[in-house]
């Protein structure tokens, strides 16, 4: 029986399509793959721009699709219209993505086609980076630091007064230098969500994004990932900076979290497993005394992954973490251990490198500092 790949999505949303087609479009269009020939039906409002735009070798127009159903049923939907296009080409069986809608799933059941479903990534092809590709994150990733340097840049402006800092005048805050961020983004094309700008105990939560005055000689974790809105990859960087002095302790972490990054750098490569870089970065941290361990309801030490897979997506595999995966040439994966102690604060370093099959090329260039 003749099978096809399907997926039925926004690709301004999924990254899946979008590496499958490169046409960008805010509204669901059916995609489907028989074989090599890569279909899309699109609306006659979208056909002209898919036409200059889309990377496939075949474009239907909906609306003929739509009719034919119209004819053959009475009635026209989306997805009448892609049960057209597959009856065309004699498509019997249909592999779908994990978050395919159920209920175009159990329509097309319902009208015979044999429906699978695939865990995961639905092209793990797009999980191993082409040389353009690579370069697009590299560049994203540029872009990425020049928005650390005017953050840090605003910090090291700062005024100490007591144990507050002041910028021109005003309290400098995690939301204004958040929006320090945001703006030299924009400026260079690329967006961000949820960036982080966590001051003090702030930086205790892995994931806080920071609120509030932001104070001298306690750790500001500041983790920045924009996508490019050009070419729709993602970079991520993260940064720990003290305006004044640090602790003893703050600069030990400091020290320690540099030591288990490069030990995850030391043992990236081709065919390497995941979750045993992260258990060396685990020992790490535990030679060094930094524990991880829950205390007063939360958890404390290194409690998340040494790394994730970034593209099109900002967290996609493989991942550097307990659960793991093989790494392969060609993967471009984040490399950020991290120590959080309440009273403390958090320590984050983060760069991104691609896999190669002996080592892995570091794609950040961001010096790293901690007292400014």
């Amino acid at each position: 029986m003749k099978e096809a790949l399907l997926i039925i999505a926004a690709s301004e949303r999924d990254a899946d399509l979008y590496y499958a087609t490169r046409f960008l479009a805010p509204d669901p269009f059916p995609f489907f793959q028989i074989g090599t020939e890569r279909v899309i039906m699109v609306s006659d409002l979208e056909l002209g721009r898919a036409k200059s735009q889309a990377a496939v070798e075949t474009i239907l127009p909906l609306q003929k699709y739509e009719d034919r159903a119209m004819e053959r049923m009475k009635q026209s939907t989306l997805l009448d219209a892609v049960d057209e296009g597959l009856r065309e080409r004699r498509v019997q069986q249909l592999l779908v993505p994990g978050n395919f809608p159920t209920e175009y799933a159990d329509k097309l059941r319902s009208r015979g086609y044999e429906v699978r479903v695939k865990e995961g990534t639905f092209l793990e092809e797009r999980l191993v980076k082409s040389d353009v590709e690579i370069g697009w994150i590299a560049e994203t990733q540029r872009l990425a630091e020049e928005a650390m340097e005017t953050a840090i840049q605003a910090i090291r402006e700062a005024e100490i007064r007591g144990n507050e800092l002041y910028r021109a005048g005003e309290r400098l805050n995690s939301e204004g230098v958040r929006r320090l961020i945001q703006h030299a983004l924009l400026d260079r094309d690329c967006f961000a969500e949820h960036t982080i700008v966590a001051g003090g105990e702030h930086g205790s939560d892995p994931h806080h994004e920071g609120t509030g005055p932001l104070l001298a000689h306690r750790p500001i974790v500041i983790d920045i990932f924009p996508r490019s809105s050009g070419t729709r990859y993602f970079a991520d960087i993260t940064r720990t900076v003290v305006k004044g002095r640090a602790s003893l302790r703050v600069k030990q972490m400091y020290e320690a979290v540099l030591e288990a990054q490069a030990q995850a750098v030391a043992l990236i490569r081709h065919e390497a497993d995941g979750a045993a870089i992260h258990q060396e970065v685990t020992a790490v941290f535990e030679r060094l005394g930094f524990h991880t361990a829950e205390a007063d309801g939360r958890m404390q030490g290194f409690f998340h992954g040494t790394g994730h897979g970034l593209g099109l997506e900002i967290h996609e595999a493989p991942r550097i973490g307990k659960r793991g995966a093989v790494l392969r040439a060609g993967n471009v994966v984040t490399v950020e251990p991290g120590l959080y102690y309440s009273g403390e604060g958090g320590v984050r370093i983060e760069d991104v490198v691609v896999v190669t099959e002996t080592g892995c090329r570091n794609l950040t260039q961001f010096q790293k500092v901690l007292e400014i």
